[in-house]
């Protein structure tokens, strides 16, 4: 049985991964607006596994008997200063998220909820890779320069990315 601390902390985790599936989906409308098709793509992706991971805890409360919230969700901005700023601001989301995991485990720990710890466990993974994946691509945008031809690249570069991982997951890795 969960804890209403935990109940509240888990619906409060319900509304951050909303927040970052449509603020990812804002974001890749604007990529659109620029035509940068690759970092769309990318972003379309993002939102969608923010929204599983949303799910995810959500069908979690429902399995241990409590009542999940739908939360009302923020609007996220829909204009951004360039593309550095979009995954800089991507990573500094995703470093926020990581803490509230964290939050999340030392709360679970605290109570001796073994469940939640465990159901939580991929979480701390699915972030580590998050980031990771985000500090990668800011590496390589400071690789390819700012300059008005290195958006081609860098949208290719992201394209190629996305390929690959989503080559991955369909292979099941």
């Amino acid at each position: 049985m969960l804890s209403t601390k935990m109940i509240k902390s888990l619906n409060e985790q319900i509304a951050m991964e909303g927040y970052a599936s449509f603020l990812y989906l804002s974001k890749a409308g604007w990529f659109e607006g620029k035509t940068m098709q690759g970092c769309a793509s990318f972003m379309y992706r993002q939102a969608q596994e923010e929204n599983e991971h949303m799910m995810k805890i959500f069908h979690y409360l429902v399995e241990m008997d409590a009542i999940p919230v739908v939360p009302a969700i923020k609007q996220p901005p829909a204009q951004f200063k360039d593309v550095k700023a979009v995954f800089a601001d991507t990573l500094a989301h995703e470093q926020k998220v990581t803490k509230a995991i964290n939050d999340l485990v030392e709360l679970a720990m605290k109570e001796g909820d073994h469940a939640t710890y465990g159901f939580l466990q991929w979480y701390v993974a699915e972030q580590r890779e998050e980031e990771g994946l985000m500090r990668s691509i800011l590496d390589k945008i400071n690789l390819i320069g700012n300059g008005s031809q290195s958006l081609y690249f860098i949208d290719k570069e992201i394209e190629s990315l996305n390929k690959a991982t989503l080559k991955a997951e369909s292979a099941g890795e």
